[in-house]
């Protein structure tokens, strides 16, 4: 629908939005496309760092899914990635229309500080947050558990039935996914 970087180029607040967040190359714009069912809406590539601007897109005009920069590995200047840290941050203390945030997390490795401080941020400012582990179809199944244990303890959530596996390849967690943004939808109307 629109990109942004200030909260005047931001779509009218008349819908619910998701916000779409995680560290470069945690799978942020495949999920999107999957989630969406259209490839190509959001540019994916190899590189990290692909999306560099706030993307609202408008799904069938009953909401908003946001999709934001991505922290950490972007091979960009550390000043960007601070101009990006207070883009988010404007978006997520501006946006009264945000219904919650779904923070992407590769399940292959641990947390790092920048996902600890989405996620601090997020709920400090009293945001529901879906935390989502990407990339399942690249670990066996066995290991999965493990895996999402650890992400668990690293990210102070107490279970780890709390996190869903979700796997752009193999469809793992699409469904479950969808089911929890309805959900989000419905708990935040007003």
């Amino acid at each position: 629908m629109t990109s942004a970087t200030r909260p005047q180029q931001y779509p009218p607040p008349i819908l619910p939005e998701v916000a779409i967040c995680g560290r470069s190359n945690a799978g942020k714009s495949t999920l999107i496309n999957k989630l969406l069912q259209r490839k190509g809406l959001a540019k994916t590539g190899k590189a990290p760092g692909k999306t560099r601007l706030i993307n609202f897109f408008a799904v069938n005009g009953e909401w908003y899914l946001v999709d934001l920069p991505g922290y950490g590995f972007a091979k960009v200047s550390r000043a960007t990635q601070a101009e990006w840290g207070k883009m988010m941050a404007l978006y997520f203390s501006k946006r009264e229309n945000l219904r919650g945030a779904v923070q992407l997390l590769d399940i292959r490795h641990k947390p790092t500080d920048g996902d600890l401080t989405m996620l601090t941020m997020l709920r400090d400012q009293g945001i529901p947050v879906l935390v989502i582990a990407t990339k399942a179809d690249k670990i066996a199944r066995g290991a999965r558990t493990r895996q999402l244990r650890l992400l668990a303890q690293t990210l102070s959530i107490e279970d780890h039935k709390l996190i869903l596996p979700f796997s752009a390849l193999d469809g793992t967690g699409q469904d479950e996914l969808r089911a929890e943004i309805d959900a989000l939808m419905d708990d935040r109307e007003t």
